[in-house]
């Protein structure tokens, strides 16, 4: 991981994020496109979310968008202190260093499996930072050990919420336009700064 991610510049894909509720035992689905890459100054990455409540997510400069097209809202958050572990976060699968990642979790190889039809390495994570368990106590990567990426990602809360993420179509690239990390508002919106 460590020699691939050195070459790492960006990635973009297709993704399904299954959010369950484990207390209604209900699932919700969206679907879009992700665009993420690595700057001088960390990393950028932009969620399109098609769907019922299309959205935009984009998390650049230490700030993160979202944008609600239905509602014509931004509500803009400044992650301060946090950057560090929000890009660390961001970054599992998409050309995270592996001693970084030893650094964070606790990693665990749980076998092989298939997704897709590849092979990919099947890793359990456990965060080492209290804070970070308090929002995720577990994390599974499904890697595919050829490109160095992650095809599948799953994040558990200690409620016992999951989100579920499957990748297809990914494309590794040396550049992505900046367009891809803009958010597309309309005249009408409206912009809520938060905590």
């Amino acid at each position: 991981m460590n020699e691939t991610s050195s070459s790492f510049k960006a990635a973009q894909a297709d993704f399904d994020f299954e959010s369950y509720q484990k207390i209604v035992q209900e699932s919700d689905h969206q679907k879009g496109r992700i665009y993420f890459r690595r700057t001088k100054n960390g990393v950028d990455a932009a969620f399109d979310m098609a769907g019922p409540a299309p959205k935009q997510v984009v998390y650049k400069d230490g700030k993160l968008y979202i944008y609600e097209k239905k509602i014509e809202q931004v509500t803009e958050r400044t992650v301060g202190s946090n950057k560090s572990d929000v890009e660390a976060f961001l970054s599992l699968g998409f050309g995270a260093r592996g001693d970084e990642m030893l650094r964070d979790y606790d990693v665990t190889m749980d076998g092989w499996e298939t997704v897709d039809g590849i092979k990919t390495a099947k890793l359990d994570l456990t965060p080492k930072k209290e804070n970070v368990r308090r929002t995720y106590n577990k994390i599974i990567l499904w890697i595919d050990p050829l490109r160095d990426v992650l095809l599948k990602q799953q994040f558990f809360e200690p409620s016992g919420d999951y989100r579920l993420a499957h990748y297809t179509n990914m494309k590794l690239s040396a550049k992505l336009p900046d367009d891809v990390f803009r958010l597309k508002t309309s005249g009408n919106t409206r912009t809520v700064k938060s905590q």
